[in-house]
């Protein structure tokens, strides 16, 4: 029998392969003599083991842990040793569950494999035969992909397969499992510092690796916008934003908040030594088959720094415009006011009611081959083709305002201005609007009628502001009733006051019981609430005489305009949110009340 143990190396007794004097020590040795050089086990224990592997006819490695002498970790170590390989023993997060579709679950434990990670092309494997090469080459011809083999004990492989065909993922347990031990890495070797990322740098201090892991992934499919990572008494709490509003996520056990928040560091390129200070980060990560922006901040406090991650998803962005949720007559106003060929259009709203994806889906509209188009942003949230975007860097002196007037000697059409935020970037957008460019911009004003006492706080004069502006939007983001718990309701007559429906006493609303695919929220998604003012010649007299916002608000009454109330309402009745939800989102401090009125058709 060789001297070299088989692909397994714990079915061979070391006794089968004794030196002769003068010969040579074989260059690996057998697990039994790896185990009882560890002292993990006694030459008698080691003796019972093998008697009882000749009777049954089963591993070696098998019988001791099933004997209870050795753990399936110790076991592992000790293979990997005699076969020269790396090893590991799985775990919940150590594995990415989607990989599995790329070999197919009965594949997969007919070579008794299973994938873990990609990284940059390379698809890590825990296989019970690392060695096998004809295993290697059938999984390079399954995932084209370069495979790297890591050895892994078979009944740990056929358990994680069976449990992730069957998509049962259980992050409570993953979390429960933190708290019990590390994961084990076999044979450690130098951290290699090329290109690819080695396999003790992925698992190493895997735990919280694999923790932010999970909480980013499953922050995406849940199509969450933040995630939040915060010191507390107890620990850590991490939540995430859904819809509009924060829900736990998970609550890691004690004692790891240091480590996780390092880890965000590290993949956001930050300091992590730098503790005292506020950091900004940005990376890119490849989750559920796409590439997804993240944007980290750090922050310290009183118990340590707390950290959010907004995630930017493609998936989640929708470009066209009449799919954003405008209800016809004010899709048509926009869309009028958008097609002048030059001008100032507004979009105004708090932080996270979705202007910068109306700003976008503007974009998407009027974008052609024959429009140069030019957008400062900051950040760049998300690539436009056949749109120039320039990214703002403050600290480098690429302001708002410094980038603006360079655009304007690139000969554009159309300029999106991310965010007009002090009196030079007003002054030079205002410019380009009257100079003959198409600008859009966002503005942080409660409502439509009040950015233009906004712009001219920031100091533009009212008879430059009356030329340039053509349109403001102010919009909201309210959560849609969820399909699965939708109820008929009958609100309360405090409500229906706020809202000016007290002739609609008796009339059934919609909203949600709550159920488990909304999280007991009673809500699933959100849809846009919008408030068009189109700038027509009475408005522009009001403007150029700087008329106070409620005027310009009444003035617009008096036409017919709907407020952002009004156009929530309206979506209330249609039945797609709740009317408190609508009241909640289109509070606004200066308006006055709704009068009483009669509810459209």
């Amino acid at each position: 029998m060789s001297d070299q143990p088989p692909n397994t190396g714990a079915n061979t007794p070391p006794g089968d392969a004794q030196n002769g004097p003068g010969q040579k020590r074989p260059k690996r040795a057998r697990v039994g003599e790896v185990l009882v050089e560890r002292g993990a086990l006694t030459q008698e224990q080691l003796g019972h083991a093998l008697a009882q592997q000749k009777a049954t006819g089963a591993r070696l490695g098998a019988v001791l842990v099933e004997q209870g002498v050795i753990t399936p970790g110790v076991l592992v170590r000790a293979l990997a040793e005699t076969l020269g390989v790396k090893g590991c023993q799985l775990r919940h997060g150590l594995i990415d569950p989607a990989l599995l579709r790329l070999v197919g679950a009965e594949e997969c434990e007919r070579l008794r494999v299973i994938p873990m990670f990609l990284v940059r092309g390379e698809l890590t494997v825990a296989m019970t035969e690392p060695q096998s090469l004809p295993t290697i080459d059938r999984l390079h011809q399954l995932t084209g992909h370069t495979i790297r083999p890591v050895l892994a004990l078979e009944a740990n492989i056929l358990e994680f397969v069976r449990k992730y065909a069957s998509g049962d993922v259980d992050v409570d347990e993953f979390l429960t499992s933190l708290a019990e031990s590390d994961v084990e890495v076999v044979e450690r070797e130098s951290i290699d510092e090329g290109p690819t990322t080695d396999l003790d740098r992925m698992i190493q201090g895997s735990p919280i690796v694999n923790l932010v892991n999970v909480a980013l992934l499953t922050a995406i499919k849940s199509k969450a916008s933040d995630i939040h990572v915060e010191p507390d008494k107890r620990g850590t709490r991490i939540r995430s934003r859904v819809d509009g509003v924060l829900r736990d996520l998970m609550k890691p056990p004690p004692g790891m908040h240091a480590a996780i928040a390092s880890r965000i560091k590290v993949i956001g390129k930050m300091d992590i030594a730098e503790k005292r200070l506020p950091q900004e980060g940005r990376v890119r990560i490849l989750a559920e088959g796409r590439e997804i922006d993240l944007r980290v901040s750090s922050m310290p406090t009183l118990l340590g720094e707390k950290l959010v991650l907004r995630i930017l998803d493609k998936e989640n962005l929708r470009v066209r415009l009449d799919e954003l949720g405008f209800r016809h007559e004010a899709f048509e106003t926009f869309n009028r006011v958008l097609r002048r060929p030059h001008g100032l259009v507004l979009v105004t709203g708090p932080t996270g009611s979705g202007k910068t994806t109306t700003l976008y889906s503007a974009l998407d509209l009027l974008r052609s081959p024959e429009l140069n188009i030019v957008t400062v942003e900051d950040p760049v949230e998300y690539q436009l083709d056949m749109v120039n975007q320039i990214q703002v860097n403050e600290q480098i002196g690429m302001t708002f305002a410094r980038a603006l007037r360079s655009i304007l000697r690139q000969d554009p059409d159309i300029i999106m201005i991310g965010e007009i935020r002090d009196e030079p970037t007003a002054r030079v957008a205002v410019q380009a609007a009257l100079t003959g460019h198409g600008v859009l911009a966002t503005l942080h004003t409660n409502d439509a009628p009040g950015a233009v006492a906004r712009l001219l706080d920031m100091g533009i004069e009212s008879y430059l502001l009356s030329g340039a502006v053509n349109g403001v939007v102010a919009q909201r983001l309210a959560r849609t009733v969820c399909p699965a718990c939708q109820s008929k309701y009958y609100p309360t007559e405090r409500v229906l006051a706020d809202a000016g429906l007290l002739d609609m006493r008796g009339k059934a609303f919609r909203k949600g019981l709550g159920c488990q695919q909304c999280h007991d929220s009673g809500f699933q998604g959100r849809v846009g609430i919008y408030e068009v003012m189109e700038v027509t010649g009475g408005i522009r007299r009001m403007i150029h005489n700087s008329a106070p916002t409620h005027e310009i608000r009444e003035h617009l009454r008096n036409g017919g305009a709907l407020s952002l109330r009004d156009e929530g309402v309206l979506i209330a009745i249609e039945g797609k949110t709740s009317l408190e939800e609508v009241l909640r989102v289109t509070h606004i401090e200066d308006t006055d009340a709704p009068e009483p009125r009669k509810a459209a058709a």
